[in-house]
Protein backbone atom coordinates (compact mmCIF):
# COMPACT_ATOMS: atom_id res chain seq x y z
CA UNK A 1 0.00 0.00 0.00
CA UNK A 2 3.01 2.53 1.12
CA UNK A 3 5.05 1.25 -1.95
CA UNK A 4 1.80 2.20 -4.10
CA UNK A 5 1.50 6.05 -2.54
CA UNK A 6 4.83 6.39 -3.68
CA UNK A 7 4.01 6.16 -6.88
CA UNK A 8 0.60 7.46 -7.03
CA UNK A 9 1.48 11.07 -5.74
CA UNK A 10 4.54 12.07 -7.87
CA UNK A 11 1.91 11.21 -10.96
CA UNK A 12 -0.69 13.19 -9.47
CA UNK A 13 1.89 16.25 -9.07
CA UNK A 14 3.02 15.90 -12.69
CA UNK A 15 -0.20 15.89 -13.72
CA UNK A 16 -1.31 18.77 -12.06
CA UNK A 17 1.47 20.71 -13.23
CA UNK A 18 1.06 19.77 -17.04
CA UNK A 19 -2.80 20.99 -16.51
CA UNK A 20 -0.88 24.43 -15.07
CA UNK A 21 1.37 24.75 -18.05
CA UNK A 22 -1.10 23.87 -20.69
CA UNK A 23 -3.29 26.28 -19.86
CA UNK A 24 -0.46 29.21 -19.18
CA UNK A 25 -0.05 28.76 -22.50
CA UNK A 26 -3.76 29.09 -23.46
CA UNK A 27 -3.53 32.38 -21.57
CA UNK A 28 -0.70 33.72 -24.18
CA UNK A 29 -1.72 32.24 -27.04
CA UNK A 30 -5.23 34.49 -26.52
CA UNK A 31 -3.22 37.49 -25.56
CA UNK A 32 -0.76 37.04 -28.27
CA UNK A 33 -4.10 36.55 -30.98
CA UNK A 34 -5.40 40.03 -29.25
CA UNK A 35 -2.01 41.91 -29.85
CA UNK A 36 -1.54 40.28 -33.51
CA UNK A 37 -5.16 41.97 -34.40
CA UNK A 38 -4.34 45.20 -32.81
CA UNK A 39 -1.08 45.53 -34.47
CA UNK A 40 -2.90 44.71 -37.65
CA UNK A 41 -5.16 47.73 -37.19
CA UNK A 42 -2.54 49.93 -35.74
CA UNK A 43 -0.92 52.14 -38.23
CA UNK A 44 2.32 50.41 -39.32
CA UNK A 45 5.47 51.29 -37.33
CA UNK A 46 8.46 52.86 -39.91
CA UNK A 47 12.32 54.35 -39.87
CA UNK A 48 12.65 57.46 -41.02
CA UNK A 49 15.79 58.99 -42.32
CA UNK A 50 16.06 62.86 -43.37
CA UNK A 51 17.44 63.92 -46.63
CA UNK A 52 20.76 65.69 -46.20
CA UNK A 53 22.52 68.28 -48.32
CA UNK A 54 26.03 66.97 -48.38
CA UNK A 55 29.20 65.81 -50.70
CA UNK A 56 28.57 62.49 -52.89
CA UNK A 57 32.44 60.67 -52.56
CA UNK A 58 32.53 57.94 -54.73
CA UNK A 59 36.11 55.96 -53.60
CA UNK A 60 37.36 52.60 -55.60
CA UNK A 61 39.77 50.51 -53.16
CA UNK A 62 42.45 48.28 -53.78
CA UNK A 63 44.99 45.73 -51.88
CA UNK A 64 48.19 46.39 -52.31
CA UNK A 65 51.92 45.20 -50.92
CA UNK A 66 53.98 47.16 -49.05
CA UNK A 67 57.22 47.83 -49.81
CA UNK A 68 60.70 49.85 -49.11
CA UNK A 69 61.35 52.72 -51.05
CA UNK A 70 65.41 51.73 -50.52
CA UNK A 71 66.20 48.12 -50.60
CA UNK A 72 70.05 48.19 -50.99
CA UNK A 73 72.68 45.56 -51.23
CA UNK A 74 75.96 45.93 -49.59
CA UNK A 75 78.29 44.21 -51.60
CA UNK A 76 82.54 45.08 -51.84
CA UNK A 77 84.05 46.51 -54.86
CA UNK A 78 87.27 43.83 -53.71
CA UNK A 79 88.24 40.37 -52.41
CA UNK A 80 89.28 40.32 -49.39
CA UNK A 81 88.73 38.28 -45.90
CA UNK A 82 86.22 40.10 -43.54
CA UNK A 83 87.38 40.89 -40.03
CA UNK A 84 84.60 43.38 -38.76
CA UNK A 85 80.96 42.55 -39.05
CA UNK A 86 78.65 43.15 -35.99
CA UNK A 87 75.10 44.17 -37.15
CA UNK A 88 72.38 41.99 -38.05
CA UNK A 89 68.93 41.40 -39.19
CA UNK A 90 66.78 44.02 -37.40
CA UNK A 91 69.12 45.86 -36.56
CA UNK A 92 68.90 49.65 -37.07
CA UNK A 93 71.85 51.72 -39.03
CA UNK A 94 72.60 55.27 -39.76
CA UNK A 95 73.73 56.38 -42.48
CA UNK A 96 77.53 56.96 -43.05
CA UNK A 97 78.02 53.89 -39.93
CA UNK A 98 80.45 51.53 -40.64
CA UNK A 99 78.92 47.37 -40.89
CA UNK A 100 81.86 46.01 -42.87
CA UNK A 101 85.57 46.33 -42.92
CA UNK A 102 88.13 44.01 -45.22
CA UNK A 103 91.53 43.35 -43.88
CA UNK A 104 93.32 46.34 -46.03
CA UNK A 105 97.12 45.10 -45.71
CA UNK A 106 97.92 44.39 -49.03
CA UNK A 107 96.11 47.18 -50.32
CA UNK A 108 98.12 49.46 -47.31
CA UNK A 109 101.35 48.20 -49.20
CA UNK A 110 100.36 49.41 -52.65
CA UNK A 111 99.31 52.87 -51.15
CA UNK A 112 103.03 53.15 -49.58
CA UNK A 113 104.97 52.07 -53.28
CA UNK A 114 102.74 54.76 -55.00
CA UNK A 115 103.21 57.63 -52.10
CA UNK A 116 107.19 56.47 -53.08
CA UNK A 117 106.30 56.76 -56.53
CA UNK A 118 104.61 60.35 -56.17
CA UNK A 119 107.90 61.53 -54.01
CA UNK A 120 110.18 60.27 -57.03
CA UNK A 121 108.17 62.01 -59.66
CA UNK A 122 107.83 65.10 -57.96
CA UNK A 123 112.20 65.22 -56.67
CA UNK A 124 112.15 65.08 -60.93
CA UNK A 125 110.04 67.54 -61.65
CA UNK A 126 111.24 70.34 -58.80
CA UNK A 127 115.36 69.21 -60.35
CA UNK A 128 114.18 70.25 -63.74
CA UNK A 129 112.78 73.14 -62.78
CA UNK A 130 115.62 74.61 -60.55
CA UNK A 131 117.62 74.11 -63.67
CA UNK A 132 115.12 75.46 -65.92
CA UNK A 133 114.94 78.51 -64.20
CA UNK A 134 118.85 80.04 -64.84
CA UNK A 135 118.84 79.16 -68.57
CA UNK A 136 115.08 80.72 -68.92
CA UNK A 137 116.78 84.00 -66.94
CA UNK A 138 120.25 84.01 -69.15
CA UNK A 139 118.20 84.00 -72.44
CA UNK A 140 115.62 86.17 -71.31
CA UNK A 141 118.39 88.59 -70.56
CA UNK A 142 120.14 88.33 -73.52
CA UNK A 143 117.01 89.41 -75.44
CA UNK A 144 116.45 92.22 -73.29
CA UNK A 145 119.98 93.52 -73.41
CA UNK A 146 120.12 93.01 -77.44
CA UNK A 147 116.80 94.45 -77.98
CA UNK A 148 117.81 97.52 -75.50
CA UNK A 149 120.97 97.77 -77.83
CA UNK A 150 118.83 97.85 -81.06
CA UNK A 151 116.90 100.22 -79.74
CA UNK A 152 119.86 102.62 -78.83
CA UNK A 153 121.08 101.60 -81.83
CA UNK A 154 117.92 103.13 -84.01
CA UNK A 155 117.77 106.16 -81.62
CA UNK A 156 121.37 106.75 -82.85
CA UNK A 157 120.14 106.03 -86.26
CA UNK A 158 117.03 108.77 -86.04
CA UNK A 159 119.22 111.00 -84.30
CA UNK A 160 122.06 111.13 -86.83
CA UNK A 161 119.38 111.59 -89.71
CA UNK A 162 117.93 114.23 -88.09
CA UNK A 163 121.65 115.68 -87.00
CA UNK A 164 121.98 115.86 -91.10
CA UNK A 165 118.85 117.09 -92.15
CA UNK A 166 119.96 120.05 -89.67
CA UNK A 167 123.29 120.52 -90.87
CA UNK A 168 122.20 119.86 -94.74
CA UNK A 169 119.97 123.12 -94.25
CA UNK A 170 122.35 124.77 -92.45
CA UNK A 171 125.24 125.04 -94.69
CA UNK A 172 122.37 125.47 -97.31
CA UNK A 173 121.22 128.41 -95.68
CA UNK A 174 125.10 129.39 -95.47
CA UNK A 175 125.33 128.68 -98.76
CA UNK A 176 121.93 130.97 -99.72
CA UNK A 177 123.97 133.92 -97.44
CA UNK A 178 127.07 133.73 -99.28
CA UNK A 179 125.28 133.82 -102.71
CA UNK A 180 123.12 137.03 -101.50
CA UNK A 181 125.94 138.90 -100.06
CA UNK A 182 127.66 138.11 -103.77
CA UNK A 183 124.62 139.71 -105.24
CA UNK A 184 124.64 142.57 -102.92
CA UNK A 185 128.34 143.07 -103.46
CA UNK A 186 127.65 142.80 -107.31
CA UNK A 187 124.71 145.39 -107.40
CA UNK A 188 126.75 147.66 -105.33
CA UNK A 189 129.59 147.69 -108.02
CA UNK A 190 127.14 148.56 -110.49
CA UNK A 191 125.97 151.16 -108.11
CA UNK A 192 129.46 152.58 -107.69
CA UNK A 193 130.24 152.08 -111.29
CA UNK A 194 127.21 154.09 -111.81
CA UNK A 195 128.30 156.56 -109.56
CA UNK A 196 131.50 157.09 -111.17
CA UNK A 197 130.02 157.27 -114.53
CA UNK A 198 127.61 159.88 -113.06
CA UNK A 199 130.85 161.91 -111.35
CA UNK A 200 132.90 161.60 -114.19
CA UNK A 201 130.24 163.17 -116.15
CA UNK A 202 129.73 165.73 -113.57
CA UNK A 203 133.68 166.69 -114.06
CA UNK A 204 134.14 166.48 -117.45
CA UNK A 205 130.55 169.32 -116.97
CA UNK A 206 132.60 171.36 -114.45
CA UNK A 207 136.06 171.49 -116.55
CA UNK A 208 134.22 172.33 -119.55
CA UNK A 209 133.04 175.35 -117.42
CA UNK A 210 136.09 176.01 -115.83
CA UNK A 211 137.40 176.39 -119.46
CA UNK A 212 134.87 178.69 -120.50
CA UNK A 213 135.36 180.45 -117.36
CA UNK A 214 138.61 180.58 -117.53
CA UNK A 215 138.46 181.63 -121.48
CA UNK A 216 136.37 184.59 -120.42
CA UNK A 217 138.55 185.55 -117.72
CA UNK A 218 141.40 186.07 -119.95
CA UNK A 219 139.61 187.90 -122.15
CA UNK A 220 138.53 189.88 -119.36
CA UNK A 221 134.61 188.97 -119.24
CA UNK A 222 134.51 188.06 -115.98
CA UNK A 223 135.72 188.56 -112.52
CA UNK A 224 138.94 185.94 -111.31
CA UNK A 225 136.33 184.87 -108.11
CA UNK A 226 134.20 182.99 -111.01
CA UNK A 227 137.34 181.31 -112.15
CA UNK A 228 138.07 180.18 -108.59
CA UNK A 229 134.44 179.06 -108.27
CA UNK A 230 134.80 177.16 -111.57
CA UNK A 231 137.90 175.45 -109.99
CA UNK A 232 136.46 174.61 -106.99
CA UNK A 233 133.66 172.99 -108.20
CA UNK A 234 136.34 170.85 -110.64
CA UNK A 235 138.01 170.01 -107.63
CA UNK A 236 134.59 169.00 -105.67
CA UNK A 237 133.53 166.83 -108.90
CA UNK A 238 137.11 164.97 -109.12
CA UNK A 239 136.49 164.74 -105.13
CA UNK A 240 133.25 162.78 -106.21
CA UNK A 241 134.66 160.83 -108.81
CA UNK A 242 137.91 159.58 -106.66
CA UNK A 243 134.77 158.86 -103.69
CA UNK A 244 132.89 156.48 -106.52
CA UNK A 245 135.93 155.03 -107.56
CA UNK A 246 136.55 154.37 -103.98
CA UNK A 247 133.06 152.43 -103.44
CA UNK A 248 133.68 150.39 -106.58
CA UNK A 249 137.04 148.82 -105.70
CA UNK A 250 135.12 148.29 -101.65
CA UNK A 251 132.30 146.65 -103.78
CA UNK A 252 134.41 144.99 -105.45
CA UNK A 253 136.54 143.74 -102.45
CA UNK A 254 132.62 143.12 -100.61
CA UNK A 255 132.26 141.01 -103.77
CA UNK A 256 135.16 139.11 -103.74
CA UNK A 257 134.75 138.54 -99.88
CA UNK A 258 131.24 137.08 -100.69
CA UNK A 259 132.44 134.79 -103.39
CA UNK A 260 135.13 133.60 -101.26
CA UNK A 261 132.13 133.28 -98.51
CA UNK A 262 130.15 131.25 -100.67
CA UNK A 263 132.21 128.59 -102.15
CA UNK A 264 133.82 128.30 -98.20
CA UNK A 265 129.79 127.76 -97.32
CA UNK A 266 129.41 125.42 -100.96
CA UNK A 267 132.55 123.13 -99.71
CA UNK A 268 131.32 122.79 -95.89
CA UNK A 269 127.88 121.69 -97.53
CA UNK A 270 129.88 119.35 -99.57
CA UNK A 271 131.33 118.52 -96.60
CA UNK A 272 128.62 118.01 -94.43
CA UNK A 273 126.96 116.21 -97.21
CA UNK A 274 129.91 113.41 -97.12
CA UNK A 275 129.99 113.29 -93.61
CA UNK A 276 126.44 112.88 -92.95
CA UNK A 277 125.56 109.82 -95.62
CA UNK A 278 129.03 108.28 -93.82
CA UNK A 279 127.40 108.74 -90.20
CA UNK A 280 123.81 107.69 -91.44
CA UNK A 281 125.40 104.80 -93.18
CA UNK A 282 127.62 103.51 -89.78
CA UNK A 283 124.21 104.06 -87.92
CA UNK A 284 122.45 101.67 -90.17
CA UNK A 285 125.45 99.53 -89.96
CA UNK A 286 124.72 99.41 -86.08
CA UNK A 287 120.96 99.39 -86.17
CA UNK A 288 121.47 96.37 -88.98
CA UNK A 289 124.07 94.59 -86.42
CA UNK A 290 121.98 95.22 -83.24
CA UNK A 291 119.21 93.82 -84.87
CA UNK A 292 121.15 90.45 -85.65
CA UNK A 293 121.99 90.23 -82.25
CA UNK A 294 118.39 90.07 -81.26
CA UNK A 295 117.74 87.49 -83.73
CA UNK A 296 120.64 85.57 -82.41
CA UNK A 297 119.17 86.15 -78.78
CA UNK A 298 115.79 85.33 -79.57
CA UNK A 299 117.00 81.56 -81.82
CA UNK A 300 118.30 80.87 -77.78
CA UNK A 301 114.79 80.58 -76.77
CA UNK A 302 114.17 77.45 -79.03
CA UNK A 303 115.64 75.56 -76.46
CA UNK A 304 112.51 76.78 -74.43
CA UNK A 305 110.28 74.06 -75.88
CA UNK A 306 112.40 71.57 -75.42
CA UNK A 307 112.53 72.35 -71.66
CA UNK A 308 109.01 73.04 -72.21
CA UNK A 309 108.47 69.79 -73.24
CA UNK A 310 110.43 67.73 -70.77
CA UNK A 311 108.48 69.71 -67.85
CA UNK A 312 105.39 68.79 -69.46
CA UNK A 313 106.34 65.03 -69.39
CA UNK A 314 107.31 65.21 -65.67
CA UNK A 315 104.28 66.61 -65.14
CA UNK A 316 102.67 63.92 -66.50
CA UNK A 317 104.46 61.85 -64.12
CA UNK A 318 103.56 63.42 -61.41
CA UNK A 319 99.51 63.47 -62.28
CA UNK A 320 99.89 60.05 -63.17
CA UNK A 321 102.10 59.06 -60.19
CA UNK A 322 99.00 60.78 -58.21
CA UNK A 323 96.23 59.11 -59.98
CA UNK A 324 97.90 56.10 -59.12
CA UNK A 325 98.02 57.33 -55.32
CA UNK A 326 93.97 58.28 -55.00
CA UNK A 327 93.43 54.53 -57.11
CA UNK A 328 95.10 52.74 -54.27
CA UNK A 329 93.54 54.89 -51.62
CA UNK A 330 90.36 54.44 -53.14
CA UNK A 331 90.97 50.45 -53.50
CA UNK A 332 91.66 51.37 -49.67
CA UNK A 333 88.85 52.81 -48.93
CA UNK A 334 86.63 50.55 -50.60
CA UNK A 335 87.64 47.89 -47.55
CA UNK A 336 85.67 49.82 -45.13
CA UNK A 337 81.82 49.54 -46.33
CA UNK A 338 79.37 52.28 -44.30
CA UNK A 339 75.59 52.23 -44.77
CA UNK A 340 74.54 54.66 -47.71
CA UNK A 341 71.25 55.78 -45.66
CA UNK A 342 69.15 55.52 -42.62
CA UNK A 343 67.59 51.85 -42.24
CA UNK A 344 67.53 48.57 -41.04
CA UNK A 345 69.30 45.76 -41.77
CA UNK A 346 67.36 42.93 -43.43
CA UNK A 347 69.33 40.43 -44.34
CA UNK A 348 72.90 39.25 -43.54
CA UNK A 349 74.77 36.81 -46.20
CA UNK A 350 78.03 36.55 -44.86
CA UNK A 351 79.80 36.31 -41.00
CA UNK A 352 83.42 37.92 -40.27
CA UNK A 353 86.19 35.35 -41.44
CA UNK A 354 84.28 35.04 -44.79
CA UNK A 355 86.17 35.72 -48.53
CA UNK A 356 84.07 38.59 -49.81
CA UNK A 357 84.27 38.65 -53.72
CA UNK A 358 83.17 41.65 -55.74
CA UNK A 359 79.36 41.81 -56.47
CA UNK A 360 78.32 39.45 -53.77
CA UNK A 361 76.13 40.89 -51.06
CA UNK A 362 77.13 40.81 -47.41
CA UNK A 363 74.07 42.57 -45.54
CA UNK A 364 71.06 44.59 -47.19
CA UNK A 365 69.49 47.77 -45.81
CA UNK A 366 65.75 48.80 -46.18
CA UNK A 367 64.74 52.46 -45.62
CA UNK A 368 61.58 52.34 -44.15
CA UNK A 369 61.08 55.68 -42.28
CA UNK A 370 58.66 56.50 -45.62
CA UNK A 371 57.40 53.42 -47.73
CA UNK A 372 55.05 52.79 -50.62
CA UNK A 373 51.99 50.63 -51.16
CA UNK A 374 51.69 49.61 -55.02
CA UNK A 375 48.22 48.80 -55.86
CA UNK A 376 46.24 47.84 -59.33
CA UNK A 377 44.23 50.53 -61.15
CA UNK A 378 41.61 49.68 -63.69
CA UNK A 379 41.86 52.13 -66.89
CA UNK A 380 38.45 53.61 -66.22
CA UNK A 381 39.65 54.53 -62.24
CA UNK A 382 43.26 55.67 -63.59
CA UNK A 383 41.75 58.97 -65.69
CA UNK A 384 39.98 59.88 -62.05
CA UNK A 385 43.58 59.96 -60.19
CA UNK A 386 46.37 62.27 -60.08
CA UNK A 387 49.71 62.64 -58.82
CA UNK A 388 49.57 64.25 -55.06
CA UNK A 389 46.29 62.91 -54.47
CA UNK A 390 45.60 62.03 -51.21
CA UNK A 391 44.93 58.29 -50.20
CA UNK A 392 43.81 56.25 -46.81
CA UNK A 393 45.42 52.70 -46.27
CA UNK A 394 44.44 50.25 -43.33
CA UNK A 395 46.11 47.09 -42.31
CA UNK A 396 44.98 44.08 -41.12
CA UNK A 397 47.54 43.52 -38.89
CA UNK A 398 46.93 47.27 -37.70
CA UNK A 399 43.31 47.40 -36.74
CA UNK A 400 41.59 51.01 -36.12
CA UNK A 401 44.21 52.39 -37.81
CA UNK A 402 44.05 54.27 -40.94
CA UNK A 403 47.25 55.89 -42.67
CA UNK A 404 47.01 59.01 -45.04
CA UNK A 405 49.21 59.27 -47.66
CA UNK A 406 49.71 60.82 -51.50
CA UNK A 407 49.90 59.49 -54.85
CA UNK A 408 53.77 59.84 -55.85
CA UNK A 409 54.29 57.36 -59.03
CA UNK A 410 51.73 56.50 -61.47
CA UNK A 411 52.78 53.92 -63.99
CA UNK A 412 51.69 55.45 -67.48
CA UNK A 413 51.88 51.88 -69.60
CA UNK A 414 49.18 49.54 -68.15
CA UNK A 415 50.28 45.62 -67.36
CA UNK A 416 49.62 43.82 -70.89
CA UNK A 417 47.92 41.19 -69.08
CA UNK A 418 45.70 43.05 -66.82
CA UNK A 419 45.35 45.89 -67.89
CA UNK A 420 45.74 47.62 -65.37
CA UNK A 421 47.90 50.34 -64.39
CA UNK A 422 50.60 50.25 -61.03
CA UNK A 423 49.81 53.30 -58.71
CA UNK A 424 52.35 53.60 -56.03
CA UNK A 425 51.43 55.22 -52.49
CA UNK A 426 53.74 57.03 -50.57
CA UNK A 427 52.64 57.07 -46.46
CA UNK A 428 54.88 57.68 -43.91
CA UNK A 429 55.91 55.23 -41.49
CA UNK A 430 57.73 57.46 -39.20
CA UNK A 431 56.99 55.29 -35.83
CA UNK A 432 57.84 52.03 -38.00
CA UNK A 433 54.34 50.43 -37.91
CA UNK A 434 54.15 49.50 -40.99
CA UNK A 435 56.66 46.68 -42.30
CA UNK A 436 57.58 45.73 -45.94
CA UNK A 437 56.00 42.80 -47.38
CA UNK A 438 52.48 43.83 -45.36
CA UNK A 439 49.08 43.54 -47.21
CA UNK A 440 47.23 47.41 -47.20
CA UNK A 441 43.62 48.53 -48.39
CA UNK A 442 44.18 51.46 -50.03
CA UNK A 443 41.10 53.67 -51.06
CA UNK A 444 41.52 56.54 -53.41
CA UNK A 445 38.54 58.91 -54.18
CA UNK A 446 37.87 58.97 -57.91
CA UNK A 447 34.70 61.37 -58.18
CA UNK A 448 33.01 64.26 -55.69
CA UNK A 449 29.58 65.81 -56.62
CA UNK A 450 28.93 68.47 -54.23
CA UNK A 451 25.64 69.62 -52.31
CA UNK A 452 23.60 66.70 -53.22
CA UNK A 453 20.58 65.61 -51.84
CA UNK A 454 21.13 62.54 -50.52
CA UNK A 455 19.11 59.24 -48.99
CA UNK A 456 19.91 56.14 -47.65
CA UNK A 457 20.49 53.81 -50.11
CA UNK A 458 17.57 51.84 -48.36
CA UNK A 459 15.08 54.31 -49.35
CA UNK A 460 14.94 54.10 -52.49
CA UNK A 461 12.81 50.94 -54.27
CA UNK A 462 12.55 49.89 -57.44
CA UNK A 463 8.73 49.83 -59.38
CA UNK A 464 7.73 48.99 -63.20
CA UNK A 465 7.71 52.78 -63.38
CA UNK A 466 11.12 53.43 -61.59
CA UNK A 467 12.79 54.61 -58.72
CA UNK A 468 10.69 55.56 -55.87
CA UNK A 469 11.15 56.96 -52.09
CA UNK A 470 8.44 57.35 -49.66
CA UNK A 471 8.16 60.59 -47.39
CA UNK A 472 6.34 61.25 -44.62
CA UNK A 473 5.06 64.40 -43.67
CA UNK A 474 4.16 66.11 -40.80
CA UNK A 475 1.05 63.89 -40.15
CA UNK A 476 2.79 61.13 -40.26
CA UNK A 477 0.89 60.23 -43.22
CA UNK A 478 3.26 57.80 -46.29
CA UNK A 479 3.31 59.76 -50.07
CA UNK A 480 4.99 57.69 -52.68
CA UNK A 481 6.94 59.89 -55.27
CA UNK A 482 8.86 58.54 -57.96
CA UNK A 483 12.03 60.02 -57.78
CA UNK A 484 15.38 60.82 -60.41
CA UNK A 485 18.59 59.15 -58.82
CA UNK A 486 22.08 60.43 -59.58
CA UNK A 487 25.63 59.30 -58.07
CA UNK A 488 26.18 57.21 -55.32
CA UNK A 489 28.46 56.00 -52.48
CA UNK A 490 28.94 53.94 -49.33
CA UNK A 491 26.15 56.14 -47.55
CA UNK A 492 23.41 57.11 -49.96
CA UNK A 493 22.36 58.20 -53.20
CA UNK A 494 21.70 61.69 -54.75
CA UNK A 495 18.45 62.10 -55.78
CA UNK A 496 18.15 64.65 -58.32
CA UNK A 497 14.65 65.16 -58.58
CA UNK A 498 11.61 64.54 -56.37
CA UNK A 499 13.20 65.07 -52.60
CA UNK A 500 13.67 68.05 -50.92
CA UNK A 501 16.61 68.38 -48.51
CA UNK A 502 15.08 68.11 -45.14
CA UNK A 503 12.01 65.72 -45.70
CA UNK A 504 11.98 62.41 -43.46
CA UNK A 505 11.77 59.07 -45.94
CA UNK A 506 11.12 55.71 -45.09
CA UNK A 507 14.38 53.36 -44.79
CA UNK A 508 12.63 50.66 -43.12
CA UNK A 509 8.42 49.20 -43.07
CA UNK A 510 7.01 46.04 -41.56
CA UNK A 511 4.76 45.58 -44.63
CA UNK A 512 4.57 47.45 -47.89
CA UNK A 513 2.99 51.24 -47.63
CA UNK A 514 0.24 52.56 -49.66
CA UNK A 515 0.47 56.42 -50.68
CA UNK A 516 -1.37 57.85 -47.69
CA UNK A 517 -1.05 55.75 -45.07
CA UNK A 518 -0.78 56.61 -42.17
CA UNK A 519 1.98 55.90 -40.18
CA UNK A 520 3.83 55.47 -37.01
CA UNK A 521 7.80 56.78 -36.68
CA UNK A 522 9.88 54.63 -35.02
CA UNK A 523 11.77 56.98 -31.90
CA UNK A 524 15.63 56.04 -32.14
CA UNK A 525 16.68 54.38 -29.11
Amino acid sequence: MKRFLYVLVPILALGLMIAWRLNVKKTEAAQQTKQREARMKAPPMVSVAPAQTRDIVQTFEAVGSVEAPFNVKIAPRLTGQIDFLQVREGDHVKKGQVLVRIDPSDLNSQVRQQQAALAEAQYRLAQAQINQNPTNVSVSTQIQQQAATLASAQADYDQVKENYSAQQAAAAAAVTDAQGRVDNANAAIGNAEAAIRSAQANLDNAQARYNRILDLYKQGFIAAQDVDDARTAVSVQQSALDAARGQLNAAKAARDSAAAQKKSAQEQANIVTTKGKADIAAARAKVAQAEAALRYARANTAQRPAYQQNLAALRASVAAAQAALHSAESRRADTILTAPMDGYITGRMMDPGSLATPGQPILAIQAIREVWVTIPVPEEISRKIFLGQTARATFDALPDRTFTGKITQINPSADPLSRQFAVRVSLDNRQNLIKPGMFARVTLETERIRSAVVVPREAVQQSPQGAVVTVVDSANTAHRRPVTTGASDSDGIAITQGVQPGEQVVILSGMPLKDGQAVRIEKPR
